[in-house]
């Protein structure tokens, strides 16, 4: 007797809750800590069914739970213990570990299930998730300011690269500008002052041979200064987009006879130019002084830099798709090297020598021929003469 009362006050004053059931899951005992948890008195729980404490589905399923135990002996909860949701009186739920052991006395089975309160530690859970999604969002977050950071780095040395670059290449272009326009300027300049000398020293004497021979030297000389400048206008013109097609229907074998023949005062020694219109289509729509400007550029500088017996070939064609100019001398070549910078403003090729020019020629021929949807392309090989070809679309976009 005197142990049977220990027992129940040990099981009334329990931490953890603690019902018992019988075969058919109906309630015998509830402990108070249990009550607690459930919210509910003991006599409104001893003789009703143990789901009245569970939600859904356990709820509809306990009985079956029960039935199935006890015809295969496979246990879900008994003897294993697990984590279930327990429902209080006024319907809300609350998280709990059970432990249900199975009792045989006198004859009988009971079940007694012991239930420990996992708010506490389910809510301790639930803030350390909290936490720590909070502090993945922060990783995240900082990560990803840091990426943004580093990527802003990256495109600033990327934009700071190409400024450095593109300051060197100003730089270059200035050096070369600087070099090459002090040189064409300087001869042609010291040539005029050359021959006013000479002539104010002719004209005391009134030696007109010398004089006019003199007189013609610094007329030279001034045109090959109005040439630079001319040169220089064009680039200025195209850089600030000033220059635009004026498209016109031409014949262009004719145009070509007249460049051809125009071209003969400044062949030098035994050169000649050769002209041939191929085929029968003569007329072509294009700009045609930007047109007539590419082709002198072409065989000026085939005059220029081929020797003083050369014969420079000189070739049109119109068919049905486009229009082909050619122009082929074999003068000194290109070297390979500079094929990439040929036609970059102040770029003069390295083998030119005391050659005169500015750079500036292929530059703006390769431009103008851009504004006319056209294409340049040219082979050279070093003393073994270049070959440039210009192809135009036969009917221009701009129609």
């Amino acid at each position: 007797m005197e142990n049977a009362v220990l027992l129940k006050a040990i099981i009334d004053n329990a931490i953890d809750g603690l019902i018992t059931i019988d075969e058919r899951g109906i309630v015998e005992s509830i402990n108070p800590a249990a009550c607690k948890l459930f919210d509910y008195a003991s006599e409104e729980v001893i003789g009703h069914n143990i789901s009245k404490l569970m939600p859904q589905p356990d709820r509809s399923y306990h009985d079956r739970y029960l039935f199935d135990y006890r015809k295969t002996g496979k246990a879900n909860i008994i003897g294993i213990g697990r984590e279930l949701i327990g429902m209080k009186k006024n319907g809300s739920f609350f998280p709990f570990r059970l432990g249900v052991s199975e009792v045989k006395y006198s004859g009988r089975v009971i079940y007694a299930g012991f239930i420990h309160d996992l708010t506490r530690e389910k809510e301790a859970e639930g803030k350390l998730q909290d936490y720590a999604a909070q502090l993945e969002v922060q990783v995240e977050e900082r990560t990803h300011s840091l990426r943004t950071s580093v990527s802003d780095l990256q495109k600033t040395q990327i934009e700071l690269n190409q400024s450095l670059s593109k300051e060197k290449e100003l730089g270059q272009l200035k050096s070369r500008f600087v070099s090459i326009a002090s040189h064409e300027f300087r001869t042609p300049l010291s040539l005029v002052q050359l021959s006013a000398s000479l002539i104010e020293r002719y004209a005391e004497s009134l030696d007109q041979k010398n004089i006019g021979k003199h007189v013609v030297k610094i007329k030279d000389a001034v045109l090959n200064i109005t040439a630079i400048l001319n040169d220089f206008l064009s680039l200025e013109k195209l850089d600030s987009g000033m220059v635009k097609p004026s498209l016109s229907h031409f014949n262009l074998a004719e145009m070509a006879e007249e460049i051809t023949g125009e071209m003969q005062v400044v062949l030098r020694g035994k050169q000649q130019i050769v002209f041939k219109h191929r085929g029968t289509i003569q007329k072509i729509t294009l700009d045609q002084n930007l047109l007539k400007n590419c082709i002198i550029i072409l065989i000026d500088n085939a005059i220029k830099y081929s020797g003083e017996e050369s014969e420079i070939q000189f070739y049109t064609k119109i068919n049905e798709h486009n229009c082909t100019i050619r122009v082929c001398d074999n003068g000194i070549g290109i070297p390979e090297s500079d094929h990439k910078h040929l036609f970059e403003a102040f770029f003069r090729a390295h083998n030119t020598g005391n050659i005169s020019g500015n750079g500036l020629g292929l530059s703006i021929l390769s431009r103008y021929t851009g504004l006319m949807n056209g294409h340049v392309s040219f082979k050279s090989r070093v003393n073994r003469g270049t070959l440039f070809t210009l192809t135009f679309p036969k009917k221009s976009n701009h129609e």
